[in-house]
């Protein structure tokens, strides 16, 4: 399965990832610059904020328990499209999804 990571300035990264990876796992194996993923994926930290891309908000769905809370420390701008990257499951229907970067984790 493929994900494509856009940067703040624009620059595309895609990426493989394999069914039930996070999207989290999948940027910090292939060194996508601006996910750092500090906590590993336990959802203790928000250094792993993404925005979903307009196309594919509701296949990848919305925030699970406790995002919004951690979401409200994220370094740069939460939107209606924020969410954790280690919060996503890669899964058949998210094939070839769209993941933009913000400008900051930190």
């Amino acid at each position: 399965m493929k994900i494509t990571f856009i940067a703040a300035d624009g620059s595309e990264t895609r990426v493989d990832a394999a069914e039930g990876d996070s999207v989290m796992q999948a940027a910090v194996q292939n060194d996508v610059d601006g996910i750092i993923g500090e906590c590993g994926g336990s959802m203790m930290c928000a250094t792993c904020h993404c925005y979903v891309d307009d196309g594919w908000t509701e296949a990848v769905g919305g925030q699970q328990d406790g995002e919004s809370d951690l979401l409200d420390c994220a370094a740069s701008e939460v939107r209606a499209s924020s969410r954790l990257s280690c919060q996503i499951r890669m899964r058949a229907e998210l094939d070839g999804v769209v993941i933009h970067l913000p400008e900051s984790q930190l």
